[in-house]
């Protein structure tokens, strides 16, 4: 008979994720506050970083733990390696990145300005970039850590009206690629998750106002309903723990197999 690893608990808690800093961006809502639940119930300490003061005060009610809350704009570039430095005095070296925060544009694309097309790779991937670096830095020489980005099914169908967007997450994927490449040898695991048609605000938003459009979705998901976001949380859990020591550089989609549904 198999035993159970002792990094698990019966409870499906992950042992050695216990007390890691684990730096989750736009992690006041949505999947980010999904992914940062769950790192607190697996008694990680979890920095998150939004700019919406009434969202953290939101998540603090749902997040049992030890939770640190940065107000910051991650637009700021230039000041990404004064956030970094301030977690890194007062909580501690990250151990686990999620790169969560994004932002997206619903337009006809001979409609988007260049403006707006760069505001959202702006976001959505140049601070990704900035800041994977200037935490990489330090797991790079501390010879630890894992990093996950957070992609989209934008990045592998044709949507319409989303080019910036599907743009800016299929960079993330290639970006995940080449710094698992990278950094592996010197012991940085880096990986990405692909979201489907997770139930959040937003997607209800979406959906629930265009029946034909959500049957359609559920029509090609073989699992047959839409995502929660603890099933992206879960998978976070997984990506970052020791369970994955051997996988990096891969995009997992998390959709109830709608990208191989027909």
């Amino acid at each position: 008979m198999s035993q159970i690893s002792n990094d698990t608990l019966e409870t499906g808690t992950y042992r050695d994720l216990k007390d890691k800093v684990v730096l989750v961006t736009g992690g006041a809502s949505g999947i980010g506050l999904a992914i940062a639940r769950e790192f607190a119930l697996n008694q990680s300490t979890v920095v998150i970083v939004g700019r919406d003061k009434e969202k953290f005060e939101a998540a603090g009610r749902q997040i049992e733990g030890r939770l640190n809350c940065i107000r910051f704009d991650l637009n700021e570039i230039g000041r990404l390696p004064e956030l970094v430095e301030a977690i890194r005095s007062n909580v501690g070296e990250v151990d686990v990145l999620v790169n969560n925060a994004g932002i997206n544009l619903k337009k006809d694309a001979l409609e988007v300005s260049v403006e707006e097309y760069e505001k959202v790779i702006r976001t959505n991937q140049t601070a990704v970039f900035e800041l994977t670096k200037e935490i990489g830095k330090s797991m790079v020489a501390r010879g630890t850590g894992s990093i996950i980005m957070i992609s989209s099914m934008a990045s592998r169908y044709g949507i319409p009206k989303v080019v910036a967007y599907a743009a800016s997450k299929s960079a993330i994927e290639g970006m995940t690629r080449a710094l698992a490449v990278e950094w592996s040898p010197l012991g940085v695991r880096v990986n990405c998750i692909a979201p489907g048609f997770i139930e959040t605000a937003m997607s209800s938003k979406a959906l629930d106002g265009d029946s034909g459009r959500k049957q359609r979705v559920l029509s090609r998901t073989p699992i047959g309903r839409l995502g929660e976001p603890a099933d992206v949380a879960n998978a976070a859990l997984f990506l970052a723990s020791s369970k994955s020591r051997y996988i990096t550089g891969v995009v997992l989609p998390v959709d109830g197999g709608n990208s191989i549904g027909f």
